[in-house]
C-alpha cells in the first residue's frame, strides 16, 4: 500500500469511528420528546439525560488527554465505540429513568476518549501546513453523524420502535469498534517513538504548564461562546423546541437538523484555510461568531412564535458556524503549546464548551418547568428559557478578548508583529 493510499486509509478509518460517535452523542437530539414520554419526564428530569452525559465527557477530557501519551489512540477509540455501543444497548432495553440516564453516562464516556484521540491520528499523519485544514474538515465531516440520528435513526425510532433504534445504534458502534483495531494506526510507519507515559509529576506539570499558556486559555474561551448554542440545540433542545415551540411536524425539525449539519461542513473549509493564511488573526473569526449567534438568537426571540419559517432556516445556519469556530480554540492549543503538551492542552480546551453546553441544556430544563410547572413545552417558555445563553457568551467575550490581550503580549515578546487586521486587507486589495 502506498504511503497516501494509507494515510487516507488511516483517515477516513478514523473519521468514522468519529462520525459514528456524533451520531451515538446526538441520538438522544431525536428522541427528546419520545423520552419525556416512554419515561414521564419533566423538563428538568429530561435535561439531566445531557447534562450528565457533558458532564462526564468534559471531566474526562484531560484524563483522556493523559492516556493517549501512555496507550495511544487506536486503544483508545476503540474503547470509546464500544462504551457508547453498550451504553446505547442499554438505553434501548431501559424501562426505568435511572437506568436510561446512567446509559447516556456511559454514551458520554465513550464520546470522550473518541474526538482528540482521532484529532491526535490527524496531527501526527499530516503534515503542519495541512492540520488546521485536516482538523477542520474531520471535525466537520464528522457532523454527519447528526444526519444519521436526525433522518434513519428518526425515521427507524418512529417506524420499528424505540428498542429497534437504539439497539441498532449499537451495532452500528461494535462494527466501528472492528474497523478501528484493523486499520486505525496511531502514526505513519517509521515515524519517530512517541515519548515515554509521563509520570504523576510530570502529568501534573504539564497540566500546569498548559494552563498558565495563555495560547491555551484563548482556546478554551473560544470553544465555550463558539460551540455550546449549537450543540445544546442538536444534542437536546433542539428538536423539542422546532416542534413544541415553533409549531413545525417532526419531519420538517429533523430537515433543519440537516440543514445544520450541512451548513457546518460547508463552512468547516473556509475556517481552516483563513486559520491557516492568518494565524494572528483568528480571534476576529471567533468574536465574530459569537457576536452573530447572539445577535440571530435575539432576533428569533423577539418575534412571537411561530417565526417565519427561512429565519429558523438562518438560525440553524448561523448555529452550525459555532462547530468550525471552536475548531480555532483546538489551533490555539496546538500552536501556542509543546507537542508533548499538546494533548493535555486539547483536552484543557475541549471542556469549554461541553461545560457551557451542560449547564445550558440544565438551565433551559429548570426555566421551562418554572415558567409552565404543568406542561412544561410552551412556545412562551421556550421564548423565556434560551436567554439563559447570554451569560455564556458575556462570560465567553471576555475571556476571549482578556487572553488574546495575553496572548499578543507574549507573541509581540518573541518578536512577532501583528499587523492590524484593517492594514491586512488593506494591502490585499492593492495588491
Amino acid at each position: 500500500m502506498s504511503s497516501q493510499l494509507r494515510l487516507w486509509t488511516v483517515w477516513s478509518v478514523g473519521l468514522a469511528a468519529y462520525l459514528v460517535g456524533v451520531m451515538q452523542r446526538t441520538s438522544f437530539g431525536v428522541a427528546g420528546l419520545d423520552a419525556a414520554a416512554r419515561f414521564s419526564a419533566s423538563p428538568t428530569e429530561l435535561s439531566s439525560f445531557v447534562v450528565l452525559q457533558l458532564l462526564v465527557y468534559a471531566s474526562l477530557q484531560v484524563p483522556v488527554g493523559m492516556l493517549l501519551h501512555r496507550f495511544g489512540a487506536r486503544l483508545i477509540v476503540v474503547a470509546g465505540a464500544l462504551l457508547m455501543a453498550a451504553g446505547q444497548a442499554v438505553l434501548a432495553l431501559a424501562d426505568s429513568l435511572p437506568i436510561a440516564i446512567m446509559a447516556r453516562v456511559l454514551v458520554g464516556a465513550g464520546d470522550a476518549l473518541t474526538f482528540i484521540s482521532v484529532l491526535s491520528v490527524v496531527v501526527a499523519w499530516f503534515p503542519p501546513r495541512r492540520v488546521p485544514v485536516m482538523t477542520q474538515l474531520t471535525g466537520l465531516t464528522g457532523q454527519l453523524g447528526q444526519v444519521l440520528s436526525a433522518v434513519p435513526l428518526a425515521a427507524l425510532l418512529h417506524t420499528a420502535g424505540w428498542t429497534a433504534a437504539f439497539l441498532s445504534a449499537a451495532g452500528v458502534g461494535v462494527f466501528v469498534a472492528i474497523a478501528v483495531a484493523l486499520v486505525l494506526r496511531d502514526r505513519p510507519p517509521h515515524a519517530p517513538p512517541p515519548p515515554p507515559a509521563p509520570t504523576p509529576r510530570e502529568v501534573l506539570a504539564a497540566l500546569r504548564s498548559s494552563w498558565t499558556e495563555p495560547g491555551t486559555r484563548l482556546g478554551l474561551w473560544t470553544h465555550t461562546g463558539t460551540q455550546f448554542s449549537g450543540t445544546v440545540f442538536a444534542l437536546l433542545w433542539g428538536v423539542p423546541y422546532l416542534v413544541a415551540g415553533q409549531g413545525l411536524t417532526p419531519a420538517a425539525a429533523s430537515g433543519l437538523l440537516t440543514v445544520f449539519v450541512i451548513a457546518g461542513i460547508a463552512a468547516g473549509p473556509l475556517f481552516g484555510e483563513f486559520t491557516a493564511r492568518r494565524p494572528l488573526h483568528r480571534s476576529w473569526l471567533v468574536l465574530a461568531v459569537i457576536l452573530g449567534t447572539a445577535m440571530t438568537w435575539t432576533v428569533v426571540l423577539a418575534l412571537p412564535p411561530p417565526v417565519p419559517g427561512w429565519l429558523l432556516v438562518v438560525l440553524v445556519v448561523v448555529l452550525a458556524l459555532g462547530a468550525p469556530g471552536s475548531m480555532i480554540g483546538f489551533d490555539y492549543a496546538r500552536t501556542f503549546n509543546p507537542d508533548h503538551h499538546q494533548g493535555t492542552a486539547v483536552g484543557i480546551v475541549n471542556v469549554g464548551g461541553f461545560v457551557a453546553s451542560l449547564l445550558v441544556s440544565l438551565a433551559i430544563g429548570v426555566v421551562l418547568g418554572l415558567v409552565s410547572p404543568t406542561g412544561g413545552y410552551t412556545p412562551e417558555g421556550f421564548r423565556v428559557a434560551w436567554t439563559v445563553q447570554y451569560v455564556v457568551w458575556g462570560v465567553a467575550l471576555v475571556g476571549v478578548l482578556l487572553a488574546r490581550r495575553r496572548a499578543r503580549r507574549k507573541l509581540e515578546a518573541a518578536g512577532v508583529v501583528i499587523p492590524r487586521l484593517r492594514e491586512v486587507w488593506v494591502r490585499r486589495g492593492s495588491g
